[in-house]
């Protein structure tokens, strides 16, 4: 017998009143210093001008004789120079894996990547960061960026909302093409179940060539995770139509699960080894708690 695909028929909205509101005092964190393009609403460990005291340093030939605090002068007979921290706008680029092999599931992992993409893209526009999509799948199928301020929401959701999961893996390729195409640094968010035939290494290492802060997000249904089956099976491949015919017994799914674990647990060791901050979901997760709790205690929000 042939497997079905589980899919979710009719999906909810990607954001929803409620769930937008628990998001509006959240803030997407760097844990690298980029140069902002705008002047934005965070605060960064660059020193800068802005109203905000952040230190003092001893005057050099050169400092701007404004910033010279007199008032230590006057006591100590020194001059000091005051640093300010500097307000800067941060690019934020999510990377939505649009492959087929991701319209799978209940919940479909595709929405549940597309919401949590607008979730981020609403928190980083609130903030007045630049925020930038792209839909990958063997190549860059769509992309939309500069976009800044919650009024550019609604272009946000038109995107994500016009995307759909077609054509096959090449993460790869598409990673390439991005790296290509864009220069700006920032926080790279990938969100992707990582099933390439190619591997996840070589799209990796092009994020890593542009120098950015990357966060992996492997999204996986429950049935991947935990699969019930029984019995004489063809399994088909989605993306390629490969096929296999094979007797489902306990051994088998232990095997399945076991190889499945040894792939996740590598990409995991993969991408910390490299400084990549990596989650692995189920999309029986509320997306609510993978912002709120997880994200948050990964460093990604706070």
């Amino acid at each position: 017998m042939d497997v079905a695909r589980p899919t979710n028929s009719k999906s909810p909205p990607l954001l929803d009143p409620a769930f937008m509101r628990r998001l509006e005092q959240l803030q997407i964190v760097s844990r690298k210093i980029f140069a902002g393009k705008f002047k934005g609403e965070r605060l960064s460990r660059r020193k800068g001008q802005s109203a905000e005291f952040a230190d003092y340093k001893n005057y050099t030939v050169g400092d701007d004789l404004r910033f010279l605090d007199w008032s230590i002068y006057a006591r100590l007979d020194k001059l000091f120079i005051k640093l300010f921290r500097e307000e800067e706008d941060l690019d934020v680029t999510l990377l939505i894996d649009c492959s087929t092999s991701m319209d799978w599931g209940e919940p479909n992992k595709f929405w549940y990547g597309r919401r949590l993409a607008a979730a981020m893209a609403y928190i980083a526009l609130g903030n007045f960061d630049r925020v930038n999509l792209y839909g990958l799948s063997d190549s860059i199928k769509s992309s939309v960026s500069g976009l800044r301020g919650r009024n550019q929401m609604h272009r946000i959701l038109g995107f994500l909302n016009g995307i759909s999961a077609l054509g096959r893996s090449n993460l790869g390729e598409a990673c390439r093409r991005f790296a290509i195409q864009h220069r700006r640094k920032g926080v790279v968010i990938i969100i992707s179940d990582f099933y390439d035939k190619s591997g996840y290494e070589e799209p990796i290492r092009y994020l890593l060539a542009s120098g950015a802060d990357i966060y992996a997000l492997q999204i996986l249904s429950p049935w991947e995770l935990q699969p019930e089956l029984a019995g004489d099976l063809k399994l088909i491949d989605i993306e390629d139509g490969d096929a296999a015919e094979v007797t489902v017994t306990s051994a088998l799914l232990a095997s399945y699960k076991k190889t499945l674990n040894n792939f996740c647990q590598s990409l995991h060791d993969y991408c910390t080894a490299r400084g990549i901050t990596y989650l692995l979901t189920g999309t029986d997760v509320p997306a609510e708690r993978l912002i709120l709790n997880y994200l948050r205690s990964r460093g990604l929000v706070r």
